[in-house]
């Protein structure tokens, strides 16, 4: 298994970022720092297969244990095959609704007779070089996490939450929201018990939750409310805030007095 399912599994509250730039030097860069995984988004993002594959190579290049997930487009067997035969640890994929939905990703993600993955040479095989070893043990190895983020989700979280092969449930903020007629109501008492029920039927099961936070601000009451991991900001959001902040320090600076030199 991976570094990162290991630690779900074992409730080690794992930290990751959000990345939606699709360049090998942002994964290499940010999976340099102190993080057990970043999450690359294919689904709102205009990224391909070629790009997912070298910035997987830039994670594997970089120094220590930071794995890869990779958000997929939407619960299509098809898709999640050409992912993962890339040799990512792990994916999430949207708006999962039932049990039935989250049967058919464990399936997809798991070769016969247990699922319907198509056996082929791969990067994950290193192309042919341990074949028969990873057909044999892939099985249950690839980090599968169900998004919970619309009303019928919510509603059947328990039950996703049990599929045999679902290591984690996903809230998606943004898009829970929206689907409970609520959008960005994030400190709304109904949104927060909408959330907590999700977080609660999870947990009933045994199932560890995690969440998006885009304000790394509320970091601590996410973790308050009880997600066991946690995706922290997001590429493109993080690189405006900190220019945003060089502005403000600069123009900080250029308001200052100038101290009259001594003779």
């Amino acid at each position: 298994m991976t570094h990162i399912k290991d630690a779900i599994e074992a409730d080690d509250n794992p930290l990751g970022t959000w990345i939606s730039v699709g360049h090998p030097t942002i994964a290499e860069a940010t999976a340099q720092l102190d993080l057990d995984f970043l999450l690359v988004d294919m689904e709102h993002t205009t990224m391909d297969l070629e790009t997912i594959e070298s910035m997987a190579r830039g994670v594997d290049a970089a120094p220590g244990d930071t794995d890869m997930i990779v958000r997929v487009p939407w619960n299509d067997p098809v898709r999640l095959k050409r992912v993962i035969d890339i040799g990512v640890a792990g994916v999430m994929v949207p708006m999962i609704g039932s049990a039935e939905e989250a049967e058919e990703l464990v399936r997809s993600l798991r070769y016969p007779p247990d699922g319907i993955r198509g056996i082929a040479g791969s990067r994950a095989t290193r192309y042919g070089k341990n074949f028969e070893e990873y057909v044999t043990s892939a099985n249950g190895s690839i980090l599968t996490i169900a998004q919970i983020e619309t009303e019928e989700g919510m509603e059947n979280a328990q039950e996703v939450a049990a599929v045999d092969g679902i290591d984690s449930l996903f809230v998606g903020p943004a898009d829970l929201s929206g689907s409970l007629g609520m959008f960005a109501e994030w400190d709304s008492e109904e949104f927060d018990e909408a959330v907590q029920s999700i977080i609660d039927d999870s947990h009933a099961v045994d199932v560890p939750v995690g969440t998006l936070t885009t304000d790394i601000h509320a970091i601590e009451s996410r973790v308050d409310q009880g997600f066991d991991f946690l995706i922290a900001g997001k590429d493109v959001a993080l690189l405006m805030d900190s220019v945003e902040t060089a502005i403000d320090n600069y123009a900080e600076a250029l308001d200052k007095p100038v101290s009259a030199s001594s003779d």
